[in-house]
């Protein structure tokens, strides 16, 4: 079972990068569309350095979850990958009640299931 866990860990964190290179790196468009945001708002400066802002944050959760898989073992590792996970869905709950509720099934729902298999098993 550990390795489920580390793979479906490890999709999460790659998913939290993917958002990060949204968040930065994205067109206006592509952003508008991903995060149900209106276009001219996203075309705002302060809309940019907010959403590349968090951009760091999402790529600094997946980076931590990925350095997690990799150097800790047993017990450290379940108990921090729990709470990363936890980490995550209390901050998806948030988004899900102030942004879009498509967040609760692409951050919320993923760390959610993969927490609950980590406290099973």
């Amino acid at each position: 079972m550990s390795l489920f866990i580390t793979i479906l860990t490890s999709l999460i964190a790659i998913e939290h990068l993917g958002i990060m290179g949204l968040e930065m790196f994205a067109n206006d468009q592509t952003k508008a569309k991903a995060f149900d945001m209106p276009l001219d708002f996203v075309r705002l400066p302060n809309t940019k350095v907010a959403l590349a802002n968090q951009g760091i944050y999402n790529g600094m959760l997946g980076v931590l979850i990925i350095a997690v898989n990799c150097l800790l073992t047993g017990a450290a590792l379940k108990t921090v990958l729990a709470l990363l996970m936890l980490y995550i869905f209390i901050v998806a709950l948030y988004g899900t009640f102030t942004a879009t509720k498509k967040i609760f099934f692409l951050q919320g729902l993923p760390a959610l299931i993969t927490l609950l298999l980590i406290l099973i098993f």
